[in-house]
């Protein structure tokens, strides 16, 4: 039962590997019909759950309430998506995003809930560092702006050079990452190798620096609510 209920778990996630805008996408009526059976069998996993736990509890135990609540979404969504594809109207599946609580709330995935409640847990303990990293973003942003924003400089592409300030936050969000490195200085430091030392900073200070501390308070907080979830018997 346990692993007839994970294997249709992750079928139902890994559908939307193959469900359109997917690079593979399967037709419509293949991904609908292995979603509906999936569905079927989260249905009767949980009337087999209803049948051998006391009603009382079985409708006191809110993870049975999320199961069918996304059962429910899951179903509207996928007959008002069927429908409107029959008139040609374009639409999304907003439902994709309720599948993981299939995964999450099933009484077999004990240990996941545990690292899930652990992980919701350690959201407000971060959100200090967090805010204080993205104050450090905005501050750099507004004085990339003013470095570069007067200078008509162009990037490779052509493109106007940090003139506009979202954009500026966006690449250099992207740049604590190193994802963009070196490219999104070069045009600056075509321009004038003393504006490396704007970007060495910033990497200093957000990359090595605040990604650390970051890290280090995500993981002891983290350590923390699941040695009390271990601790305390939450399931």
């Amino acid at each position: 039962m346990q692993a007839t209920t994970y294997f249709f778990i992750f079928l139902n996630l890994s559908l939307v590997l193959f469900e359109e805008p997917a690079v593979y996408p399967l037709p419509f009526l293949a991904t609908s019909l292995i979603e509906v059976l999936c569905l079927l069998v989260f249905s009767v996993r949980l009337m087999h759950f209803a049948k051998v736990t006391p009603r009382n509890i079985f409708w006191k135990d809110t993870k049975n309430i999320c199961v069918m609540v996304a059962i429910l979404m899951s179903l509207t969504d996928l007959a008002v998506f069927g429908a409107l594809r029959i008139y040609n109207v374009r639409s999304v599946r907003w439902s994709r995003i309720v599948r993981p609580i299939f995964l999450i709330n099933f009484a077999e995935s004990r240990q996941i809930r545990r690292a899930f409640r652990s992980i919701r847990n350690t959201f407000p303990e971060i959100t200090y560092v967090f805010l204080l990293f993205m104050f450090s973003v905005l501050m750099f942003s507004l004085m990339a702006l003013k470095l570069f924003g007067e200078r008509n400089l162009q990037t490779a592409e052509g493109l106007p050079y940090f003139t506009n300030y979202l954009e500026i936050v966006f690449d250099l969000y992207v740049l604590v990452t190193t994802a963009n490195s070196p490219d999104v200085m070069m045009p600056a430091f075509d321009f004038s190798w003393w504006y490396a030392l704007f970007f060495i900073t910033y990497v200093i200070i957000n990359t090595y620096i605040f990604m650390s501390v970051f890290l280090a308070v995500v993981y002891n907080n983290y350590r923390k609510h699941l040695k009390v979830m271990y601790g305390g018997g939450h399931n």
